[in-house]
C-alpha cells in the first residue's frame, strides 16, 4: 500500500456504498474500477450496490460484476423507489467497515479519487469531494447553485457542492448524525452539520465529474427538489432542539449564545 498523504490512511476495513438506478450501462465499470482502487487500499473491503428499484437488471449486473470476487460486493435491493438519500443511507446502514464512502454508480466520477480522499483520513474525518467543473446541463447546476447557497446561509457551513456524491467518513461520524432528519438530498449537509457539532473535523477537496456517457439522469425534478427544500425547513427548526449523542455526552446542535461578558475571539478560520 501507498503510505504517502494520499493514500496513507490503511483502514481495516473499507465499505464503499453505490447507489444506482437504472444504471445497467454503469454498474460494472464502476464496481470494477472501485474494487481495483479499493484493493491499493486495504485487503478489507466491500461495496455495496444499493439497486432502487431498477427495472434494466442494474442490481443482478452488479452481483456477477468481480465475476471470482463475486463476495466483495453486496447488493441491496428496494422493491419500490426510495429516493436517492435512502438509498445512499440505506447502504451505509448496511456497511460492516470502519470507514464509509459513497460514490454515485453513473460513472461520472472516477474512482482513483477515492484514494486521495481516503488519504486525508488521516488528519480528518470526514473528507468530501466537490466538483471543480460540474459537468451537467446548465438547469441541473443552477438548482444545485441556490441549493448551496440556501444551505451556506441558513446554517452557517462553509463549504460548497453539498451534494457532490463522492465522500469519505468514519463510521462514528455517521453514527453520530443518526437519527437523520432528512430523507433527501439535505442529507448531505445534515451529516456535515452534526460531525461538526460533535466535534469531527470535516474538510472538502476538489474531485473531477464527467459527463454522462450511458443511462438517464434522475436529478433536478420539481418533486426531489422541493422534497430537499421541506427537508432544509425541517432541519433548521429542528436545529435548536436537537442533539448529538456520541459517546455518552450529548452536544448541542444550536449556535451557542453570546458570553454575557465581552470576551476577545480569534478567527482561526482562515
Amino acid at each position: 500500500m501507498n503510505q504517502s498523504l494520499e493514500g496513507a490512511a490503511a483502514p481495516d476495513a473499507i465499505s464503499l456504498v453505490i447507489p444506482a438506478h437504472n444504471e445497467a450501462q454503469n454498474v460494472v465499470t464502476v464496481v470494477r474500477a472501485a474494487a481495483a482502487v479499493l484493493a491499493e487500499l486495504t485487503d478489507d473491503f466491500e461495496i455495496i450496490v444499493v439497486d432502487d428499484a431498477s427495472t434494466d437488471g442494474t442490481g443482478e449486473i452488479a452481483r456477477t460484476a468481480l465475476d471470482g470476487a463475486a463476495g466483495r460486493v453486496r447488493v441491496v435491493t428496494h422493491e419500490q423507489q426510495r429516493g436517492y438519500a435512502v438509498t445512499v443511507c440505506d447502504g451505509l446502514r448496511a456497511a460492516r467497515g470502519a470507514i464509509l464512502a459513497f460514490m454515485d454508480g453513473d460513472r461520472q466520477f472516477d474512482p482513483r479519487e477515492l484514494k486521495r480522499l481516503v488519504g486525508l483520513l488521516d488528519s480528518a474525518d470526514m473528507v468530501a469531494g466537490y466538483r471543480a467543473h460540474r459537468a451537467d446541463p446548465w438547469h441541473r447546476s443552477a438548482v444545485s447553485g441556490v441549493y448551496n447557497l440556501l444551505v451556506r446561509f441558513g446554517f452557517g457551513l462553509r463549504f460548497q457542492d453539498f451534494d457532490c456524491g463522492l465522500k469519505v467518513f468514519r463510521r462514528e461520524v455517521f453514527d453520530a448524525a443518526q437519527p437523520l432528519i432528512a430523507r433527501s438530498a439535505a442529507f448531505n449537509p445534515e451529516i456535515v452539520l452534526k460531525a461538526q457539532r460533535a466535534g469531527f473535523t470535516v474538510v472538502q477537496i476538489p474531485v473531477s465529474h464527467y459527463t454522462r456517457r450511458a443511462g438517464r439522469r434522475s436529478g433536478a425534478r420539481l418533486k426531489p427538489i422541493l422534497r430537499a427544500m421541506r427537508d432544509l425547513v425541517r432541519l433548521r427548526i429542528a436545529w435548536s432542539r436537537v442533539d448529538v449523542t456520541l459517546s455518552g455526552r450529548s452536544v448541542p446542535l444550536t449556535r451557542r449564545r453570546a458570553p454575557t461578558q465581552p470576551q476577545r475571539t480569534r478567527d482561526t478560520s482562515g
